[in-house]
């Protein structure tokens, strides 16, 4: 049997804090709930996942990083570094891999400065918007485009 796709399903900081922060914008699932979605999206979409989260900015540099060789693609939700982190968008452009951008929100239906994007940079795609169900939409992209490259 063929060995699965990786995937790195990459998450930034306080979304350790779903289901609690802010619910009237970010909804009642935990991020528990986010990984079990992805976990059963990915298996019958036929791809493994590796599903993570910091709040460090050095540590989610770390782990794309080690994307490079070892996944066939990254689908990051950078949270607040999206907006600020160019050492975070250097790194998913060194790994070469194919990067899918995901906000649970509306990121351009919110405030100003969460209009602007360093990850967007290097990303084929954002999917923004559909609470949990981005990261859903985003493996089905991503499945997508390792097919295409097959």
């Amino acid at each position: 049997m063929a060995a699965l796709s990786l995937v790195a399903v990459l998450n930034g900081p306080n979304l350790n804090m779903l289901g609690l922060r802010q619910p009237h914008l970010y909804g009642a699932a935990t991020l528990d709930d986010v990984e079990q979605l992805c976990a059963e999206t990915a298996e019958s979409l036929g791809l493994a996942i590796d599903f993570r989260q910091t709040n460090g900015e050095g540590e989610l540099v770390n782990w794309v990083q080690e994307c490079r060789g070892r996944a066939a693609g990254i689908i990051i939700n950078a949270a607040a570094y999206t907006h600020t982190s160019v050492a975070l968008l250097d790194a998913l452009l060194a790994t070469e891999l194919p990067v899918i951008e995901v906000h649970l929100t509306n990121i351009h239906a919110r405030e100003a400065f969460r209009h602007h994007s360093y990850v967007s940079k290097a990303a084929r795609g954002v999917i923004c918007g559909f609470g949990p169900r981005s990261y859903a939409l985003a493996l089905i992209a991503m499945a997508d485009l390792l097919e295409d490259t097959r």
